[in-house]
């Protein structure tokens, strides 16, 4: 069977075209929910970039929809991939874990231990005194990385399992502590091997 005749068929035209209209929308809702994201977070350029292909992608598909305005399975095909294209979108997002964050901390709990915890881990860490409506409550106040999240909540969970938290995006700020990530430092590694060398030496 020779190209001509394989685009002709009806096995293409009922099933390669929609499996790519499928495809193709999944990759085009995909970009389009990372770049609203984006740019709820002023992030331009990155969102600029993302909307050249989205919007690339979106006129491939939509012109097979319009060649084949009779048949179902197309309609079937760019439905199913708007819907898949929207979870996938959400869930590429949040793995990149691009941002920053606030996390507020009420607890009624004494927040000390907590408070220390956070800032030993290199977080920075704001709490004050507060009254809420069952008495007086600790408020706790640290912007993170998105990716720095769980690890807190985690903290949270060992010092405060009971406080009650809110995280909200963060789209600007200026300055402030944030954890860093620490460097690798080959001098270990170095000084073993130079002790390894000088008691074999020894021994010999």
């Amino acid at each position: 069977m020779d190209l001509a005749s394989f685009y002709n068929s009806e096995f293409f035209a009922l099933v390669i075209i929609p499996l790519l209209i499928f495809m193709a929308r999944i990759c085009d809702v995909t970009l389009d929910t990372a770049r609203i994201i984006y740019v709820s977070r002023g992030m331009k350029l990155l969102a600029a970039v993302i909307g050249f292909f989205e919007v690339l992608i979106w006129l491939i598909s939509i012109t097979q929809i319009i060649h084949n305005l009779t048949n179902i399975i197309y309609y079937v095909a760019y439905a199913g991939g708007f819907a898949m294209g929207n979870y996938i979108g959400i869930y590429v997002e949040e793995r990149m874990a691009i941002g920053t964050v606030v996390i507020r901390i009420i607890t009624q709990k004494e927040a000390a231990d907590l408070v220390e915890c956070l800032k030993s881990e290199g977080y920075g860490v704001t709490y004050i005194d507060a009254k809420g409506s069952m008495g007086p409550v600790k408020v706790v106040f640290t912007i993170i990385k998105r990716k720095d999240i769980r690890q807190v909540l985690n903290i949270l969970r060992k010092f405060n399992p009971l406080s009650f938290y809110t995280i909200e995006d963060i789209r600007s700020f200026r300055e402030g502590v944030f954890r860093k990530k620490p460097k690798k430092s080959f001098i270990p590694k170095i000084k073993r091997k130079h002790k390894s060398k000088e008691k074999s030496r020894d021994k010999d």
